[in-house]
């Protein structure tokens, strides 16, 4: 199991300002400039740090919020390319349905993979729903412009041949013909992110590696839905087709760690701070989708799916509202002593069936510096070492059972 650091950058100073939506409309005079260079330089150091601990690195990007100083995952990485000397660098991802020009998104994935050796895998996202005012994009189609960008951008990174010219859909090119090439052939590996249990299907189909953040249980029947649909279609399906992120944090002791992963959580009870007007677009959702969601939107009490826990019994708690021990046994957090976090992992990798890579968030509120290396550090010491002999996935191995009886 490989280990990827991640971190979204956020400017906690700036949560409180709004109980309305931290996203999109909030004002940017409550981002100091100077605060804002000293964040971004600090996560770059930590994230330079994944060469000395033996881990990789995973970076996103988000528009117009709060939580989120990254606006393009690509510039980090370019950075972290030169910087680091062997560890894998991810972008999870760049929004490719929003973006105008996917030659542009190809240079640019080409430039870090040639920079880094080799190092890039290519994470490609549609992107949140709320992603789309600032993009000002169109919410009908985003499936469509998505893998009709995805395809673009695999065909311009695998040409070697001169140009090509490209009408599609959504895409018009006369002349594509992309330099440098990338480093790896035909192209660096490339990952999708899925938050619903039926994307690991279409995922599976392309033969691309599937990675799902902060879902605890949802992920195992979205990584199910991927083993068999790749089975069908004679795709790859082990362990390292699977990423999972989740809150990680480690100390010497539990009480410690817990408090730690709690102001991490700090993520979790500000992210879904969205005003209603940019959380469904029109058109975004399929029709019989948005009529379920409005139908559970007039039940007293009621918190979308994407801001809620799912919990062993079927039930639901609010991502808000959730103790550290709720999320702990429910697979969102990992959080005490090196042992106690390692015990967590090995419990959700035989739950799901074998996991690959671990996405690991760890900062993504007030937490410290020092209490962020402390915690990478121990985790890179005490609990990497013995993740990789996690390699068995359970679920090939019931399927070659059965084949045999």
């Amino acid at each position: 199991m490989r280990t990827w650091m991640f971190c979204e950058n956020p400017y906690p100073e700036a949560w409180d300002k709004s109980s309305v939506s931290l996203r999109n409309s909030l004002p940017s005079r409550y981002c100091d400039p100077k605060k804002a260079a000293d964040i971004l330089h600090r996560h770059l150091d930590e994230w330079a740090m994944a060469d000395e601990w033996g881990l990789d690195i995973c970076v996103n990007e988000h528009h117009s919020t709060a939580t989120c100083l990254t606006a393009d995952c690509t510039l980090p990485l370019y950075a972290l390319a030169r910087e680091t000397k062997t560890a894998r660098l991810m972008s999870l991802g760049i929004h490719i349905a929003n973006r105008p020009d996917p030659i542009r998104v190809a240079e640019q994935i080409a430039m870090i993979d040639v920079l880094s050796r080799g190092r890039f895998e290519m994470g490609l996202v549609k992107a949140s729903p709320y992603e789309i005012y600032p993009a000002n994009a169109q919410p009908v189609g985003q499936m469509r412009r998505f893998l009709e960008a995805y395809d673009l951008i695999c065909k311009a990174l695998a040409n070697q041949d001169g140009p090509f010219s490209w009408e599609g859909e959504f895409f018009h090119f006369r002349d594509v013909n992309i330099w440098p090439r990338p480093y790896q052939q035909p192209y660096p590996p490339t990952w999708f992110v899925s938050l619903s249990p039926t994307g690991g299907a279409w995922t599976a189909e392309r033969g691309a590696k599937v990675a799902t953040f902060l879902s605890g249980r949802v992920s195992k029947i979205l990584f199910d839905n991927y083993r068999k649909r790749a089975i069908e279609v004679g795709k790859p399906h082990g362990p390292e087709q699977f990423g999972y992120l989740a809150i990680v944090a480690c100390a010497e002791k539990e009480e410690e760690a817990k408090r730690r992963a709690w102001e991490i959580c700090g993520y979790l009870r500000t992210s879904p701070i969205v005003a209603k007007q940019w959380v469904n677009p029109p058109g975004y959702m399929p029709v019989e989708d948005n009529a379920k969601a409005l139908r559970a939107s007039q039940k007293p009490g009621y918190v979308p799916a994407y801001a809620t826990i799912l919990r062993h019994d079927g039930s639901r708690i609010p991502q808000a509202t959730a103790s550290i021990d709720e999320m702990i046994d429910n697979y969102v957090v990992f959080a005490g002593t090196p042992d106690q976090v390692f015990n967590q992992i090995k419990e959700y990798n035989d739950y799901v069936g074998g996991l690959g890579n671990l996405i690991m968030m760890g900062q993504g509120g007030e937490l410290t510096h020092a209490e962020t290396v402390d915690s990478y550090s121990l985790f890179a010491k005490h609990v990497q070492p013995r993740l990789k002999d996690l390699q068995a996935d359970p679920y090939v191995e019931r399927r070659k059972d059965r084949a045999a009886a």
